[in-house]
């Protein structure tokens, strides 16, 4: 009974389909990466969404109402997309899975789009 204990009671495994060791599982280590992605993530929206505005009708010559209504568009897909991403997570490919993948996205995205505003930047 005691060697059953080991493992986690919950159902997790391992990349490969093991049962996962309670020992090594969670903790500080995870939390403190969970907590600083969390911290920059939201830096980075509130970032965006603060000056966005103000970059659509400056730099783009959006009118005021239409840059506040792809502001807002813009915020609501931000709001729904972890009910996308928990779909995907519980029905096909995982957590793990699901959170490198839309981790993966979101820095080459910010990636692409700094390399590609700084291109225009230079060529004007």
């Amino acid at each position: 009974m005691e060697a059953a204990k080991v493992y986690t009671q919950d159902g997790t495994v391992d990349l490969q389909g093991r049962p996962v060791l309670a020992s090594k599982t969670g903790r500080w280590k995870a939390c403190s990466f969970l907590l600083g992605y969390e911290a920059f993530e939201r830096m980075a929206f509130y970032g965006i969404a603060s000056n966005l505005v103000i970059y659509l009708t400056t730099r783009l010559h959006e009118d005021t109402i239409s840059s506040v209504r792809n502001v807002n568009n813009w915020s609501g897909a931000v709001w729904i997309t972890p009910i996308a991403g928990a779909y995907i997570a519980d029905s096909y490919i995982g957590r793990f899975w699901t959170f490198t993948a839309s981790s993966l996205i979101y820095v080459l995205d910010g990636n692409v789009s700094e390399n590609l505003l700084s291109i225009q930047g230079i060529s004007k």
